[in-house]
């Protein structure tokens, strides 16, 4: 069934040619998550609308399904371009996005951490923790959080015991003397489960254990985005 949206709040994703003189745009939403549009004829040398990635808009399309047509897109709000680092952590959540989001699962909170994480990278240089808190978040709201019982959680875990990570089961005490790639201390669960990254130690397992839970809903085919840090 055909429908019509009206200045739905939404960002640029990713975009890409279509045909002559049309782009197909991924957008994140407010209130229909992630939706596949073509933009006819912005390619064109007259055309205003410029849609760039982490860019916010006000859109309106129409149609239903995989693909609907955008009708409309208006700037809602300027954020300051992102560089460097900071540019590379941008495309990394984008590609998160489109990878994991379903199309039309609509997912209001996600939104809004996806604009403050953006004003977040608006920094001279890549804060590490950001990018951490938006992992876990971003997990979280999928239904795939690694801590269900927040308020427990200086229970579950000891500072200084090991655990090892197993997907869909999540964490098991283990000998301290392992070192495995999957392997924890507590004081890095706790850090994680409450976003307290104050030691570096901590920052790197929590990246660590995000890739770990990630990995699994990502499938085989590698973030490309991730290609581009280590060039």
């Amino acid at each position: 069934m055909s429908t019509r949206i009206q200045l739905q709040p939404a960002f640029v994703l990713h975009r890409r040619k279509y045909r002559e003189t049309s782009l197909l745009v991924e957008l994140l939403t407010m209130d229909y998550g992630r939706v596949t549009a073509v933009a006819r004829g912005v390619r064109r040398s007259r055309s205003q609308v410029s849609l760039e990635p982490f860019s916010a808009f006000l859109v309106s399309w129409h149609g239903g399904g995989e693909l609907v047509t955008l009708t409309q897109a208006e700037a809602d709000g300027a954020i300051s371009p992102l560089q460097g680092d900071c540019l590379l952590a941008g495309f990394y959540l984008n590609e998160l996005l489109v990878r994991l989001l379903q199309k039309s699962d609509p997912h209001s909170q996600l939104y809004t951490l996806y604009r403050d994480t953006l004003l977040k990278l608006n920094t001279p240089s890549l804060e590490q923790a950001v990018l951490r808190r938006f992992e876990k978040r971003l997990l979280e709201e999928l239904g795939y959080g690694a801590f269900t019982k927040v308020e427990t959680i200086h229970h579950d875990f000891l500072p200084e015991k090991k655990y090892r990570f197993i997907p869909e089961q999540g964490f098991v005490a283990c000998d301290n003397e392992s070192v495995e790639d999957n392997i924890f201390l507590g004081k890095s669960l706790l850090a994680f489960a409450l976003e307290t990254w104050h030691e570096e130690q901590t920052l790197r397992d929590a990246k660590r254990l995000a890739r770990l839970m990630l990995e699994p809903l990502l499938g085989p085919r590698p973030l490309y985005s991730r290609q581009l840090f280590v060039r």
